[in-house]
């Protein structure tokens, strides 16, 4: 595995089958799924979640992050056991679909605070499992275009959107034409209303690895029990 990351996934469920199918990749057995062909769409399913479907569906508490020298895989398991030991599970009202600078995503309702905390806490607890950010991988963030919070954020925790930065939120597509939105949005809304939970329980903390492929995999589930 060239990353590692601690996300947010789906027990095995109706919720779990649907979105996977939905994005055509399931983190959780490694292996790709048939996608639904559902009405209205202005175009197939795969056209359309290219970026999300290597990450399987998910929603990002630790973003992705090379191992520092010295670290194992197993570290980043005990680690993630650990803070899951200590750490009590977020419960939402539900969750919401949203138009999100023109990506199609998830977002849960009335437990802001409670998450950003939950991720704060993951994010420091998981710091010393990176390596150093390279320029390269700098870069690729475009720090002119962050603010300087984000930029100290960046430098201090290998990611500039944690902290009071953190939206959680669950990512169905890729960046869509806006004449595109409203039909995509009606067909996941028909195709995802009878799963989607409620209330939205973040009950587990998912440790994912990016193999070189870029196709994530889930390697470890801790649940949630502080």
């Amino acid at each position: 595995m060239k990353r590692f990351a601690v996300y947010y996934a789906p027990r095995q469920g109706e919720f779990a089958a649907r979105t996977a199918a939905w994005l055509g990749w399931d983190a959780a057995s490694g292996r790709e799924v048939a996608r639904p062909d559902l009405p209205g769409l202005p175009c197939h399913a795969a056209e359309i979640t290219r970026d999300p479907r290597k990450y399987g569906f998910h929603g990002t508490i630790r973003a992705p992050f090379r191992l520092g020298e010295g670290v194992s895989p197993d570290d980043a398991v005990a680690t993630v056991e650990a803070l899951a030991a200590r750490l009590a599970p977020v419960s939402c009202v539900g969750l919401r679909m949203v138009d999100l600078h023109g990506f199609l995503a998830l977002i849960p309702e009335d437990c802001d605070d409670e998450l950003k905390a939950l991720a704060a806490a993951v994010v420091e607890g998981t710091n010393h499992l990176r390596a150093p950010l390279t320029r390269e991988e700098i870069a690729r963030r475009k720090p002119d275009r962050l603010s300087p919070r984000q930029r100290e954020l960046l430098d201090r925790w290998g990611y500039p959107f944690v902290m009071e930065e953190f939206q959680f939120h669950l990512t169905l597509t890729d960046k869509l034409p806006e004449d595109q939105r409203p039909q995509v949005m009606a067909a996941l809304q028909e195709y995802l209303s009878s799963v989607l939970p409620r209330p939205f329980v973040i009950e587990d903390l998912c440790l994912l690895g990016e193999e070189m492929d870029g196709r994530f995999h889930l390697l470890h589930r801790a649940a949630l029990s502080g």
